[in-house]
């Protein structure tokens, strides 16, 4: 599957074309730091929904922790979508049908395990029959466990079986132990993987084709929107592919430098209901 390429003309920001779909990230874009989704950001949400346009929530997360934020917004319906784990499963919120799963295996996981080991790095994973997984219980596997309100099992991952289905892989340690040990990962895992930094203590590798810009673009497909119709808002490398794909490209104040330089408008911040600024001045303006 060919990455999501961005529109070859420049965005004029006094001209948009009219928006019917707008992809937000979670963390660090949708909610604020402690958690909380503004209601100035609610209100705007539901305003834009009034006028037909499709939100979607596209995060790593699981759907399991996205289901609260999806409640608190009413995304609940048959007509509402959710991208998980970076876009490796788009699903129906509504009816839990799934539009589209990518996923890599139990010999995939096994071979980022023993990589993991060699550069002294934690890890963890998530299967789709036993969810979240991992040999022990390190600090950041908690966290992964905690914020998404979801059970955690510890398996020797060399016992997974190499057909066992994985949404995604990752390593997870403190900053200064993760960058070092991302730097040696070998190249080939770039080419054989889709490998992103979707925060300073996270590095996700999903299968090839699973990143948030490949799941935008194929809801967008499925719902019959056309790029050029589409806001996609982030803040961190693994928006970086919905970045590319949209015809709106937006980063959060508090983007990282090389997420914003790559984006047609920088909004507020996360505080600063950087979302609801977006809506208001694109879709509701």
């Amino acid at each position: 599957m060919q990455q999501p390429i961005h529109p070859v003309l420049p965005v004029c920001l006094d001209h948009v074309p009219d928006i019917r779909l707008i992809a937000c990230d979670m963390d660090g874009t949708l909610l604020r730091g402690d958690g909380s989704i503004s209601e100035r950001t609610k209100s705007a949400i539901k305003e834009a929904r009034k006028q037909g346009v499709k939100v979607v929530l596209a995060s790593g997360r699981p759907l399991e922790g996205l289901e609260r934020y999806l409640d608190e917004l009413e995304l609940t319906t048959a007509d509402d979508y959710a991208l998980s784990y970076n876009g490796a499963v788009i699903k129906n919120v509504g009816t839990k049908e799934t539009i589209c799963s990518q996923l890599i295996t139990g010999k995939d996981v096994r071979d980022v395990y023993a990589i993991s080991q060699q550069i002294g790095v934690n890890t963890h994973a998530f299967s789709t029959e036993l969810g979240l997984i991992s040999p022990k219980v390190s600090h950041y596997t908690a966290h992964e466990r905690d914020i998404n309100g979801i059970p955690l099992t510890l398996i020797d991952f060399n016992e997974l079986s190499e057909d066992h289905p994985i949404v995604k892989v990752m390593l997870v340690d403190e900053p200064e132990i993760l960058s070092p040990g991302v730097e040696q990962i070998p190249v080939e895992y770039y080419d054989r993987f889709t490998v992103v930094r979707s925060a300073p203590f996270f590095l996700e590798i999903l299968n090839k084709n699973s990143n948030k810009g490949n799941g935008v673009s194929m809801l967008a497909n499925y719902l019959g929107i056309k790029p050029e119709e589409v806001i996609c808002v982030g803040d961190a490398g693994n928006d970086v592919h919905m970045l590319e794909y949209a015809g709106l490209s937006v980063a959060m104040g508090n983007a990282f430098d090389d997420i914003k330089a790559i984006a047609d408008y920088v909004t507020h911040t996360n505080e600063e209901d950087g979302v609801a600024h977006v809506i208001e001045k694109f879709i509701l303006s």
